[in-house]
């Protein structure tokens, strides 16, 4: 192609965001249009009022200039680039010089279908306060539960086995018609008694003993639970990043914790197993933070765990609720499965979030990594 003819493409490849301004400016989201240099060409008016400044100052800057050295939009910008794909990041930090504090957003970036030259970003924004009364509501929900439980085990669980004792005398002089009570009697205690003892495990608050773990392992342990067990004939997909870190947490605590994750996905996918899909996904966040109650110290969450199922969905009604206890989606569920991965998750500093519609439902979890890093996790390539 002659430069004449790269010149005179040119302006047009600019131009043609531009052309449907209209509807862009009617869209509450940002979206802004980069050239290769990263320059902006095109913002929409909720990207001007979400980076502080007109439509004639953004056309003179490149994203660099606007957003904070570092910023994970950048790395998001150069990985679809690279990759000639689009690109969905959940849960970005973005920080600039005009920000008066930084902004949470989830982000979609793909090149333009005609000029893949350029880049679309459109932006999400998220509301961290939020997020953070989310996650104080779950650790509330959790102790209330602590409480119930520690009243349960001295107030329930003692008369509980006087009544089935009780039963278990009258049984020896009963007829076998009536043996058949007595019986009931037993497994209804028995039934109230497991209850009890699922719930005191939210009253167990001494500090976890953490270590060193690598999340693959925990994940690959989970996988051949399920396939050997309740999950046989549901495909399962790994997608792991091997450049992970250790997570600095309890082994035996993220295993239940995803285990109960994962049993969640396959119950959602119910009887149509030959198409049921559960996809395991890790990857390396580090534009995540999350503020601590009362002081202005900022945990960072790079470590993402994604669990994803082609189930029927979380109604909408439940899914603020859904981690709170006795909060369940099943007919003979006692809600306690999600509330305690929400206490697991938050006793390990990190937290849940929830994305669901028809056919798609996503639970992500966020962790922290150990503070002194070691070697990367060896194993885990796209099985």
């Amino acid at each position: 192609m002659s430069k004449t003819a790269t010149a005179t493409r040119a302006p047009a490849a600019i131009r043609r965001p531009v052309e449907h301004d209209l509807l862009l400016t009617a869209l509450p989201h940002p979206i802004i249009v980069l050239a290769e240099d990263n320059r902006i060409v095109y913002a929409n008016s909720a990207a001007e009022a979400f980076l502080s400044s007109g439509i004639a100052l953004l056309k003179r800057a490149k994203l660099d200039e606007i957003v904070a050295f570092g910023c994970p939009l950048l790395a998001l910008v150069d990985q679809v680039r690279s990759s000639g794909a689009t690109v969905n990041e959940y849960g970005v930090e973005v920080a600039g010089p005009k920000f008066q504090s930084p902004k949470l957003v989830d982000v979609y970036g793909g090149p333009m279908p005609d000029h893949p030259e350029l880049v679309v970003l459109m932006l999400q924004q998220r509301n961290m306060a939020q997020m953070i009364e989310r996650q104080l509501t779950h650790r509330a929900a959790a102790r209330s539960v602590s409480g119930l439980a520690a009243v349960l085990a001295h107030e329930i669980k003692n008369p509980l086995s006087g009544i089935r004792g009780a039963a278990q005398l009258l049984e020896q002089g009963l007829t076998d018609a009536d043996r058949s009570l007595t019986q009931l009697i037993c497994s209804e205690t028995d039934r109230i008694r497991n209850l009890v003892d699922r719930m005191e495990v939210f009253g167990d608050e001494r500090p976890l003993v953490k270590e060193p773990v690598n999340i693959h392992d925990v994940l690959d342990h989970v996988r051949r639970l399920c396939e050997s067990g309740f999950g046989r004939g549901i495909r399962f997909i790994e997608d792991y990043d091997p450049s992970l870190p250790p997570v600095h947490g309890n082994r035996d605590k993220l295993v239940q914790a995803i285990l109960n994750l994962v049993k969640n996905a396959v119950e959602a996918i119910g009887e149509n197993k030959a198409q049921g899909r559960v996809v395991i996904q890790t990857s390396f966040r580090p534009g995540v933070r999350l503020s601590v109650q009362g002081s202005d110290a900022r945990i960072s969450l790079p470590l993402m765990i994604q669990i994803e199922d082609n189930g029927s969905g979380v109604p909408e009604h439940l899914k603020e609720h859904l981690f709170d206890p006795f909060v369940t989606t099943k007919p003979y569920g006692t809600g306690l499965g999600l509330a305690l991965v929400a206490k697991i998750i938050n006793d390990h500093g990190g937290i849940i979030e929830l994305d669901s519609e028809p056919n798609r439902t996503v639970f992500r979890v966020l962790l922290p990594m150990q503070d002194r890093p070691s070697a990367p996790n060896s194993r885990s390539s796209p099985r």
